[in-house]
């Protein structure tokens, strides 16, 4: 404990954390902050101190997966926001790598080698992350699952309300007309699609690697009496040929892994028409290029990586694409993730009997996690617009505001979702 103790003095300076070794002996660091109690934590077993130490970017995570610790004042997520606050601004996941160079070559080397994701590979990272039970994602997802950052006008807005005015958002960024074709790649559970389809008569093709989403989707599309226009297919973006008028990709770039982002360009800039607009939101880091954490990568997105602007600017520039629009959509991804935190902990019974108790505390630390770097750390949401020619969308921005407030007025969120909210 005692290399721990002297790593958490002198970090933490902000709030008050309380720590009880396995031995009884208690352990206090930083000072109380106005409003708030100390979190407290105790190790259940004399390897979990050392373990944290050894693995500093899965250490934590995994004495608490395994039982090992306890937050017994306070949750995880008070835990995880407190040590992460007190990391000077912008370390983030950089703050977590070993400090021993060599040791830092052989996690670099690591993340790079997750990230090459040929086909057979995707297919099984997809499904790793996607094919969990439905009931999953129902009990902390918005009814129409959308497993992506949702779009706060308001920071009280409810979480349905949210994701429909994300999908209003990016769908004014397509700049979109009747009887075009879209392309929707990694297109989820199909919600967007559905989407895009009822607000301007077009026809859409929604490409992942996941089979249940697939087998989701045209459950959904079959129901809506759609599926002769909305169509899904499981499939690999590298196998879709033909053009299309417009192309999405929402949570995409970041499953590709970096050695692939130059396939991924040179191929949907074939696809794109020449009138063509390319529109992606994905998550991604500001400052310059990295790694993947550990525990992303061993735990929740297996051959991920996150993207800085310069990797995604510098791939169009290489494959003749313009630029026309970039978004960094913030502090959206951290509301979204506290609500799905809620929603995890509010159904913890049905998690632990669908799967463990060592599964729901790896989401609850994942979710967590996820939130804090979107709020003291470097990661942030980029939604970035393509088109080939300058004359595709018009001449200034007013068209991306006057269609998204059309759509807003047009579409709201289910009253009993709102109810659900206010309660």
């Amino acid at each position: 404990m005692w290399v721990l103790d002297r790593l958490l003095r002198k970090v933490v300076r902000k709030g008050e954390l309380i720590v009880v070794d396995h031995d009884g002996v208690e352990y206090r660091y930083g000072a109380p902050a106005e409003g708030k109690g100390p979190v407290k934590v105790r190790f259940n077993h004399k390897s979990a101190s050392g373990h944290v130490v050894r693995h500093p970017q899965v250490g934590a995570a995994e004495v608490y997966m395994d039982g090992r610790m306890d937050v017994i004042e306070g949750d995880i997520r008070d835990l995880i926001l407190l040590v992460h606050s007190n990391v000077p601004t912008g370390g983030g996941e950089e703050s977590l790598k070993p400090k021993n160079p060599l040791r830092r070559m052989v996690e670099k080397l690591a993340g790079k080698l997750d990230g090459i994701n040929r086909r057979e590979k995707s297919r099984r990272n997809a499904e790793h992350t996607y094919n969990l039970t439905r009931r999953l994602y129902e009990l902390f997802l918005d009814a129409d699952r959308q497993y992506t950052c949702a779009y706060y006008l308001r920071p009280e807005d409810s979480l349905e309300q949210a994701q429909l005015d994300k999908k209003a958002h990016l769908a004014a960024k397509l700049h979109l007309k009747p009887g075009m074709k879209v392309l929707d790649i990694g297109c989820g559970w199909g919600g967007l699609a559905l989407y895009l389809h009822k607000h301007y008569d077009v026809d859409v093709l929604g490409v992942a690697l996941a089979p249940d989403q697939i087998a989701f989707c045209k459950e959904r599309a079959e129901e809506a009496g759609v599926a002769d226009r909305v169509k899904f297919e499981l499939m690999d973006y590298r196998d879709v040929e033909g053009q299309f008028d417009r192309i999405i990709s929402v949570g995409l770039i970041e499953h590709l892994g970096q050695p692939h982002y130059p396939t991924f360009f040179e191929h949907t800039r074939r696809l794109l028409a020449d009138d063509g607009v390319m529109v992606s939101h994905c998550c991604g880091r500001m400052g310059e290029p990295g790694t993947t954490d550990k525990f992303t990568r061993k735990y929740i997105f297996p051959g991920g990586y996150i993207p800085a602007l310069s990797e995604l600017v510098g791939q169009a520039e290489k494959n003749r694409l313009i630029v026309s629009d970039v978004e960094a959509v913030r502090y959206h991804y951290a509301l979204t993730l506290e609500e799905w935190y809620k929603r995890t902990v509010a159904a913890r019974d049905e998690i632990v009997a669908l799967y463990d108790e060592r599964f729901y505390r790896m989401w609850l630390f994942y979710l967590a996690g996820a939130e804090s770097s979107f709020i003291h750390g470097s990661l942030v949401n980029w939604q970035l617009q393509y088109v080939k020619n300058r004359d595709a969308i018009p001449m200034v921005r007013d068209y991306l505001f006057e269609e998204e407030l059309r759509l807003r007025s047009a579409d709201i969120a289910p009253e009993w979702h709102l109810a659900e909210a206010a309660e």
